[in-house]
């Protein structure tokens, strides 16, 4: 018959089980800037987390994610940042790159990285009690911008 629809047929299924909710965690969002951005990166943890079988993270989860957006902020106010939340090797990777500028030498740099982490005192006692691990490294490119991160496992 012309014209008229036709149904493929039925893709072949294949033999590997399909990937578990952790597996298919991958989920970046850019944020605005400014103090708002922690409760949005709160409740996109939150629910991400839930939807994808993690709830036994989520409290420390969402902590990470809430520290790490607002020493961006503090470092770097109202400038766009980048949240990304992923399940990798086991564990949970909730990564924050911000816009940070670069610094003029390396001993200032220095400085201010040792301020930032210092800043983070609750991230780094809620990872470690959690047996996982944090930190802040410079982002590479060449306008600058900083790139911290927290790893969670089960």
């Amino acid at each position: 018959m012309k014209g008229a629809l036709r149904c493929l047929p039925a893709a072949a299924t294949a033999a590997e089980p399909p990937l578990s909710a952790t597996e298919n965690l991958s989920h970046s969002m850019l944020l605005p800037g400014g103090a708002h951005c922690a409760g949005l990166a709160r409740e996109a943890v939150h629910g991400l987390l839930g939807r994808h079988g993690l709830a036994e993270l989520r409290e420390t989860a969402v902590l990470a994610a809430s520290e790490l957006v607002s020493a961006a902020c503090r470092f770097t106010p109202d400038r766009e940042m980048a949240l990304r939340i992923r399940w990798q090797y086991d564990a949970l990777r909730i990564v924050v790159y911000d816009q940070h500028p670069a610094h003029r030498g390396p001993d200032e740099a220095e400085r201010c990285r040792d301020r930032r982490s210092r800043s983070m005192w609750l991230l780094a006692a809620a990872v470690d009690e959690h047996g996982g691990d944090w930190g802040l490294t410079p982002a590479l490119t060449s306008e600058g911008g900083a790139k911290s991160w927290a790893l969670l496992h089960r």
